[in-house]
């Protein structure tokens, strides 16, 4: 029966937005794969979902073994298929660029972008095998104009749209869509937990849940079939206007009152 369902792996899956997902997707059926390297955030995640709809392990996405394991026990139970891949694990660490340190700022990149490269390379065989797969990355709306005090994560977000964009391209031949998100702040334990508040954080506000994310998620999977998905309406507009330096770069300043 398990080989029978759609299936998605998704990273980052004990909390936030990668928590929501799953739940949302088990909800709607699919087997879901969850991965991360909080245990306890698994076990209550698994016993949500229930032990017949989900797939669990530990992951450090940064890590090619960790994952070559990871996709080869999701492989076990999918029958070797695998309909999307959700690359949502991600760190944030928010300060002025020099009261980080160089190993903070390499973790990010790290996580953020190789976490991701690393698991395309690893699903890609299971993806090939499923027809109208689909990768999708969980990018930023610090992607669209570079954000004060978040410089690295968001370099680390650009890195990552621009991955989407490039493979979206290359895997057409591969008949695999290849997606990104681009929220702004989302009501999770990453964004609460900073010891340092920016002032986007402020000036923006945090407007979105986890669970807005997920819905979005579910529609660049299942629906919508373009590269970039925003969850919110009001940054269409600003997507539109951060192709012109000229206005979007007054706008960040008035965001972060630097």
């Amino acid at each position: 029966m398990t080989h029978e369902r759609q299936s998605i792996f998704v990273t980052g899956a004990a909390s936030g937005i990668g928590r929501a997902t799953a739940k949302l997707f088990a909800e709607r059926g699919w087997f879901v794969g969850i991965f991360d390297v909080d245990d306890a955030g698994l076990d209550a995640l698994e016993h949500d979902i229930g032990r017949g709809q989900c797939v669990r392990g530990r992951l450090d996405v940064t890590s090619e073994v960790d994952w070559q394991k990871a996709v080869a026990l999701f492989a076990e139970k999918t029958g070797g298929h695998m309909n999307a891949l959700f690359n949502c694990a991600g760190i944030l660490r928010m300060g002025r660029f020099e009261d980080l340190a160089p190993t903070e700022s390499l973790k990010q990149i790290q996580i953020n972008v190789m976490g991701v490269i690393y698991g395309i390379y690893a699903s890609l065989s299971l993806l090939e095998k499923t027809e109208g797969a689909c990768i999708l990355n969980m990018s930023s709306a610090s992607a669209i104009y570079g954000t004060p005090e978040l410089a690295v994560y968001s370099a680390s977000k650009f890195a990552v749209r621009a991955l989407t964009e490039a493979l979206d391209l290359e895997f057409r031949k591969k008949k695999i869509r290849v997606a990104d998100i681009m929220p702004s702040y989302v009501a999770t334990p990453m964004v609460a937990n900073q010891t340092h508040r920016a002032k986007t954080l402020k000036t923006m506000g945090v407007k979105l849940k986890a669970e807005d994310v997920a819905a979005v998620a579910w529609t660049a999977v299942t629906g919508k079939k373009v590269v970039h998905h925003l969850p919110r309406v009001d940054l269409k507009l600003f997507v539109r206007l951060a192709g012109f330096q000229s206005v979007a770069r007054p706008m960040m300043k008035m965001f972060s009152r630097m």
